[in-house]
């Protein structure tokens, strides 16, 4: 990694008051999808922890952002105020946790945010404007599955040369070397994992980064729930 602001200074004083913002309605509005209210807690637990990924050169530089399974909205929002110069869309195919994303946005002035409430292997079957098939520069993914779910469908969404950044608690050799099974079958080689447990305030908590290496393979995306139910690299 090179030198470059910290996360904290990326954010400024006026992206921070449009975060606690957004962690205010967290905090306030019953349908959030989330179990942490408390805005001090969510500080850590949700916004230094979605904020450690500015750490990664490869995110940083990315310019268009793909949150998978997006949930409450992080670390896609707290990406989108960190690095306004990039274009972030939140995925989720919940339509509730889709409806509290729109009003976070809203409440946080984000205009380069948006979502995209649809299931990301649909997503990732068409070229833009009706898709996100190969328009993305980077994928982000905290705490939605097992890294060879994550690397398989990463990969439909990334541009050749895009970065995967995947939020993880311990370390677990079986997952990693699940992952790296896979590749032959989802084009996404490990490149480093960056322990964050200091910055985070959890634990344990690493960072992985995949990054993608040639064109999307053929059979990806493969139906809706396939990677998750039978995922590369399992056998």
């Amino acid at each position: 990694m090179t030198e470059h602001p910290g996360p904290l200074e990326r954010l400024g004083a006026d992206g921070e008051r449009r975060l606690r913002g957004i962690l205010a309605l967290l905090a306030t509005e019953p349908r959030a999808p989330t179990t942490v209210r408390d805005p001090g807690e969510a500080w850590r637990v949700h916004a230094l922890d979605s904020l450690s990924g500015l750490f990664i050169d490869e995110l940083t530089a990315a310019r268009r952002i793909a949150d998978v399974g997006a949930g409450a909205g992080f670390p896609g929002l707290a990406l989108a105020l960190a690095v306004p110069e990039a274009s972030v869309d939140l995925i989720e195919a919940r339509g509730r946790k889709c409806e509290f994303m729109r009003s976070a946005i809203e409440r946080g002035e984000l205009a380069n945010a948006g979502v995209v409430c649809r299931r990301a292997e649909d997503w990732a079957a068409s070229a833009p404007p009706d898709g996100g098939r190969e328009a993305y520069d980077a994928v982000t993914a905290r705490a939605v599955g097992r890294l060879s779910t994550l690397t398989e469908l990463a990969s439909p969404l990334l541009r050749d040369g895009g970065a995967l950044v995947c939020w993880k608690g311990r370390r677990d050799a079986e997952e990693e070397a699940e992952a790296e099974g896979a590749t032959a079958r989802t084009a996404m080689h490990p490149k480093r994992v960056v322990p964050m447990s200091e910055f985070a305030g959890f634990e344990h908590r690493h960072l992985y980064l995949y990054v993608k290496s040639g064109p999307t393979p053929e059979d990806l995306p493969r139906r809706p729930g396939m990677a998750k139910k039978r995922p590369f690299g399992a056998d």
